[in-house]
């Protein structure tokens, strides 16, 4: 079963604004630091201003329309976009290709933590030309405060303005850049790419500047990410507008400061030094719903990230919410509190935008350079484009990215307290994976078909009390015919599990987001049942919801005899009786471990204590769980140096 947003497929005035709403809030408030972090304390010349803009406007262009709006978006995986959906259809191809999609992701989830500051804070330090000595430090960090607590409650009821306002946003940088481009037209010379060149190769530590261009391009990657919310031809279409007004606010600001007759900056940032002083206060309170905005797309990414990381097994699983009833929209606790947070000690560590520039970017340019290595899988194995073609692609934005990355490694010293939350980030999702590819190694699997006779001499012998009436294990068993061998020990143990019904239910990730159905194997009539559910990535698993359902359809329609059969229900209690059996693992002391694998598996072990049991992460209730403790052992101890004394 395919979910379809009704905005991804038509071309409406209604679903363009939704793509201005969610898709370019990031990538729309670049020109609050932009063109000022490049210019910073220089002094002001021409060939500075023209090579800033031919920069900026080329980098839209490569990077942003050719990377992300022409090729970048083929890459759809059933209408929905992002690093775990480029992974999800090419992670067949190459074993290799996890460290990529883990390294992007966890690029992206650390731009979650310096976008919305550096936004907001942008934002609000206009204030200091309407009141020079007003704090803008305790008002931002008032805002990010207030946003994360908001969003325990969901946007549906505000969602709805998110679109007019950024078209506002927009509409305002294109009508004030372009009355500076009307005084002085000179300025749209600075389109022409030798102006770039110039800059890059003639001024005094030219290249280095490309660090601060990047940040016009650090939203592109949201592009990506939302495709699932708005629709390649909505994103497509939309991004004309957006290019242009953006363009049209770069070269207005350039215009400004090569004509306002100063030498320097002196600390003014020209996006709002180029506004009517009658204007100035109304294109803040403008700039600071933009930003708000933009903050919000990052922070709804962040959730989907993680909710698609646990559904794909690189993250512990933790809990997640539904605040409305809008497709997609989660709230995950954890998550908002480490991002809240993390936002506020940024802004409390570098007080003012100018110095969150100095950090901004370098997370980014790995989640370029990451998305650019698995899109060429893509084209090469899923598009079929030719060879020569798709390392021609690759060379051409591997330079540029690589370009990009070199001149934001020297933001390291910028931003060290920084690099802990990534490898925190990123050792999470590399010792989840591995520990249960370690893991996954050791289950031994067995014949179903030789228990089966036992199951049924079981299930009919009246002298063992009855367990239950449904018996229901999750296997992990893909094979029809096979079975974990602890879940027959865990039938026939000390004290066996009679049941009516033994079902045995595999949970299977698809590569495809939104799937959602199953099939029935019945290996014994009416007493052996194998039931595999297929859930796309970006679903949450509500096991036991399925279970009921599939159940009462199975009833219903009169298959499998189970219609005839007693379900334990009785005159007091009309709900069927059925109970789950979830395996708690734990590592036995009989283990003797080498050091990669005694580090993975027990971090992975400290991790799944912090996150969510396999109860609650299957979706499973208490009342119908038993939970049995299953001891782990990977490398049991051989020699024992035990000697009897005489």
């Amino acid at each position: 079963m395919k979910l379809e947003n009704i905005h991804t497929k038509k071309i409406t005035t209604a679903s363009l604004l939704v793509a201005l709403g969610i898709i370019y809030g990031d990538i729309g408030t670049s020109p609050l630091y932009v063109l000022r972090a490049i210019v910073g304390d220089k002094s002001i010349s021409e060939m500075l201003l023209f090579g800033g803009i031919s920069c900026i406007f080329w980098t839209l262009v490569f990077q942003t329309t050719i990377k992300y709006i022409w090729l970048t978006l083929r890459a759809d995986n059933d209408g929905e976009g992002g690093v775990f959906s480029l992974y999800a259809l090419v992670r067949r191809y190459g074993k290799k290709l996890v460290i990529p999609t883990i390294l992007g992701a966890t690029a992206l989830l650390a731009d979650g933590i310096i976008t919305p500051p550096i936004t907001v804070t942008s934002a609000i330090e206009g204030l200091d030309m309407v009141t020079p000595d007003l704090p803008t430090v305790p008002i931002v960090i008032a805002i990010l405060a207030f946003l994360f607590f908001f969003q325990r409650f969901g946007t549906q009821k505000v969602g709805g303005a998110f679109g007019p306002i950024m078209a506002v946003w927009f509409g305002m940088l294109f009508i004030i850049g372009v009355s500076q481009i009307w005084l002085f037209p000179g300025v749209l010379k600075a389109l022409n790419p030798y102006y770039a060149y110039e800059l890059l190769a003639k001024y005094p530590s030219g290249f280095w500047l490309l660090g601060s261009v990047f940040l016009a391009t650090t939203g592109a990657e949201a592009l990506y990410s939302d495709l699932g919310h708005c629709g390649r031809k909505n994103i497509r279409i939309s991004w004309a507008f957006v290019k242009v007004c953006l363009v049209a606010n770069y070269a207005g600001q350039a215009a400004w400061i090569l004509h306002q007759g100063q030498p320097t900056l002196k600390g003014i940032n020209p996006f709002f030094g180029m506004m009517p002083e009658w204007f100035l206060l109304s294109g803040i309170i403008v700039a600071t719903l933009a930003s708000i905005i933009a903050s919000q797309a990052l922070i709804s990414g962040s959730y989907t990230l993680i909710s698609e990381a646990m559904n794909l097994n690189f993250w512990p699983r933790v809990t997640v919410k539904h605040p409305t009833e809008l497709k997609g929209q989660i709230y995950i606790p954890s998550v908002n509190t480490i991002l809240c947070f993390g936002c506020i000690l940024m802004v409390l560590y570098f007080q003012s935008s100018a110095h969150m520039e100095a950090a901004y970017g370098f997370s980014i340019t790995i989640a370029m350079m990451m998305t650019t290595v698995l899109l060429s899988y893509f084209l090469y194995y899923r598009k079929k484009w030719h060879i020569l073609f798709v390392i021609a692609i690759l060379i051409l934005f591997g330079t540029i990215e690589t370009s990009f990355f070199i001149t934001n490694v020297a933001k390291i010293k910028q931003r060290w307290m920084f690099l802990f939350f990534e490898l925190f980030i990123f050792s999470t999702m590399y010792i989840w994976y591995y520990a249960r590819k370690i893991n996954n190694r050791f289950i031994k699997f067995v014949e179903l078909g030789k228990y089966t006779p036992q199951i049924v001499e079981l299930s009919e012998d009246d002298s063992i009390p009855k367990f239950s009436t449904h018996l229901i294990y999750l296997t992990k068993a893909n094979s029809r015919s096979e079975i974990e061998e602890k879940i027959i020990k865990s039938i026939f143990s000390k004290r066996p599990k009679r049941a009516d019904v033994y079902w045995f239910v595999h949970i299977n990730r698809t590569e495809h987001p939104y799937t959602l159905n199953y099939c029935v194997s019945e290996l014994i009539d009416d007493k052996v049942i194998k039931l595999t559910i297929d859930i796309g990535f970006r679903l949450l698993p509500r096991t036991e919801l399925y279970f009921k359902k599939i159940l009462q359809e199975l009833v219903s329609n009169k298959e499998l005899n189970l219609h005839i059969r007693p379900d334990g229900s009785t005159k007091y209690n009309p709900e069927p009786d059925f109970k789950f059996v979830v395996f708690e693992k734990f590592l036995s002391v009989e283990n003797e471990f080498g050091l990669r694998e005694g580090m993975i598996l027990n971090a992975y072990f400290f991790l799944k204590r912090l996150g969510l049991s396999d109860r609650k992460a299957f979706g499973l209730d208490k009342s119908d769980v038993t939970v049995e403790q299953v001891p782990l052992v990977y490398h049991p101890i051989h020699k024992i140096n035990l000697f009897k004394i005489p």
